[in-house]
């Protein structure tokens, strides 16, 4: 008979959260305010108001959401081995609020995009880090606390394109007045952040306990840090356009990036923690088959802003009692349900946990997939409508649901997962290498529509493929990756 050890106990039961969920609730919701405002106007902006051609839009758009989750990486590591996720969380939303500000200015346009980028990967993945903090191994509560903290980021994501598309598109403020709004939330997240430090747990540099709290040469750190970002970001965007032209060559450049960054991750395990036992290399393992599995799901769900928004413009009917209502608005349909629907998964989830039926991550992650598969049949009929005559934003809405249902299944459930799985010390590098899957995903959300064009295929029927096919694939090894999960799963 095998030794129980500490990863075999049994799960922890506790009810309600700690507060410090709550403060990260908020500075998240904050963060994703300025991010889905800016990301709502940006295909827009480009096609109306500074005249891009649909597929240079997209290039852009592709380029940009995709260095936004490739950036994690650096920043991930940084916090592991330096900074810890405070210091980086705090350098990361400053340069994102000169970002976002900087996209008040046209001229500042690439400047400001290279800003958010950079920033980004201080914020991204140490935030989401840090929601696990608060949780022993074992605790059950863990997922529902991801769901929650999934719904800070979609209160902020539903209120953004609101917001901020009625600033840009109303022709008496004007899409920099949006811009700006976005900057303004992200301060606002800054503050919340910094106010409650104390109802959080760890996330100081390494060697440093959590009661000793950031000092003087922390801050120094911080300024420094945001001005080496603001000097890169700056260099950076004055040679993107020269580099946006070259997409054929950016798509395989990037896949194999990926391929590379996934084994300088195991490289960087030996180096961070000496050999890891066998159980551990499995669960990093599991980590990264279902983080390829992500990508799949996120080339197509990140459609929203890109194809979708789009369609929203061009081909869809927004008068509502006699009034057009802007096409960004219906951006707010995805967060929305995510609000609405959240707490009902996170309740079922937990009441299915609890018992003997209980489901592994893996296959909530397979049921996300099927139902986004699902929702490009709709928007297959969508656009087969649209032929003829605009057609109602029912059809949008219909396709956002299901969307919304395989979100719910699949990305809490993915963070959750990467930190119930990861080894203490590489938390956030890890955490960063599922942003790294979102980043390869992205880039092709944005440029899968032109390549596609070329072969003559369908990109709806395409991601129909695409979709449901792996999720099946992915309910098929729930149980070859329970085991190598070891009780974490």
């Amino acid at each position: 008979m095998s030794t129980m050890t500490e990863f075999e106990a049994p799960p922890i039961k506790k009810t309600g959260h700690p507060a410090g969920l709550f403060v990260l609730f908020f500075s998240e919701g904050w963060e994703r305010f300025s991010y889905y405002g800016m990301r709502a106007l940006l295909v827009l902006y480009l096609t109306t108001h500074l005249k891009y051609a649909r597929k240079d839009a997209l290039l852009l758009y592709a380029t940009y959401t995709s260095l936004v989750y490739l950036t994690p990486l650096l920043g991930g590591w940084l916090a592991d081995k330096v900074l810890g996720q405070r210091k980086a969380i705090l350098i990361g939303g400053i340069v994102m609020a000169l970002g976002h500000f900087a996209m008040a200015f046209e001229p500042m346009l690439h400047v400001a995009l290279c800003l958010l980028i950079l920033g980004n990967g201080f914020f991204k993945p140490n935030i989401s880090t840090m929601v696990g903090n608060l949780y022993p191994q074992g605790d059950v509560r863990r997922d529902g606390a991801y769901t929650i903290f999934y719904m800070g980021i979609n209160l902020g994501a539903f209120i953004a394109p609101l917001a901020c598309g009625w600033l840009g598109e109303n022709p008496r403020f004007g899409w920099h007045y949006g811009f700006g709004l976005a900057g303004v939330g992200m301060v606002l997240g800054l503050i919340c952040f910094l106010t409650f430090q104390s109802k959080l747990e760890g996330g100081l540099p390494p060697g440093r306990k959590a009661s000793e709290g950031l000092n003087v040469m922390d801050w120094v750190h911080v300024v420094v840090a945001s001005l080496i970002c603001a000097g890169v970001a700056y260099g950076a965007g004055l040679g993107l356009p020269s580099f946006l032209p070259y997409s054929k060559v950016v798509v395989p450049v990037i896949a194999a990036g990926f391929g590379v960054a996934m084994l300088t991750v195991f490289a960087m395990a030996f180096a961070t923690i000496g050999k890891p036992s066998g159980e551990d290399w499995q669960r990093i393992s599991v980590i990264l088959i279902v983080s390829l599995f992500s990508i799949v799901f996120w080339m197509g769900f990140e459609q929203s802003g890109g194809t979708l928004n789009l369609f929203a413009l061009e081909k869809t009917d927004r008068t509502l009692f006699d009034i057009e209502f802007p096409a960004s608005y219906l951006q707010s349909v995805n967060p929305l349900l995510i609000i609405t629907l959240a707490p009902i998964f996170s309740m079922i989830w937990l009441a299915i946990d609890r018992t003997r039926f209980r489901l592994t991550s893996s296959f909530k992650m397979g049921l996300g997939l099927i139902f986004l598969g699902l929702g490009f049949v709709v928007m297959y009929q969508a656009e087969r409508a649209a032929d003829n005559a605009k057609v109602g934003p029912q059809w949008l809405c219909f396709v956002y649901l299901l969307f919304t249902m395989g979100e719910l299944c699949l990305s809490p459930i993915g963070l959750s997962l990467v930190n119930k799985l990861a080894p203490a010390k590489l938390a956030s590098l890890l955490m960063a290498s599922w942003f790294l899957c979102t980043a390869i995903a992205n880039y092709f959300a944005g440029t899968l529509e032109e390549i596609l064009s070329h072969y003559h295929v369908n990109l709806w029927l395409f991601l129909i493929v695409t979709s449901i096919i792996p999720g099946l694939l992915l309910l098929a090894l729930t149980v070859p990756l329970k085991k190598m999960a070891h009780g974490r799963l």
